[in-house]
């Protein structure tokens, strides 16, 4: 069953003790193998499974620090789908 894309976006001020807690959050969904992520908005729920990359990125310039973390994974479908492609001859 094929899902069409969905997305969720937040932005928000927080202090680093509210950002602790959202991180520890998806920590613990993630080890649950579910994060649901919803505001006032929209709510998006993640099953997160088998092998997940980890992407990791720290920046700083004169007045401005960022750290991005990305988390991704193939849902199990869609890869056993990819693994049928291959063709292989030797015409």
């Amino acid at each position: 069953m094929k899902q069409g894309k969905k997305a969720f976006r937040h932005e928000s001020l927080q202090d680093a003790g509210s950002i602790h807690g959202i991180l520890k959050s998806i920590l613990k969904g993630i080890e649950q193998g579910k994060v649901t992520f919803r505001d006032e908005d929209d709510e998006i729920v993640m099953e997160p499974e088998g092998l997940l990359r980890l992407r990791l990125k720290a920046s700083q310039d004169e007045n401005r620090r960022s750290i991005n973390i990305r988390v991704s994974w193939q849902v199990a479908d869609e890869v056993e789908k990819r693994k049928g492609s291959l063709t292989v001859s030797s015409d």
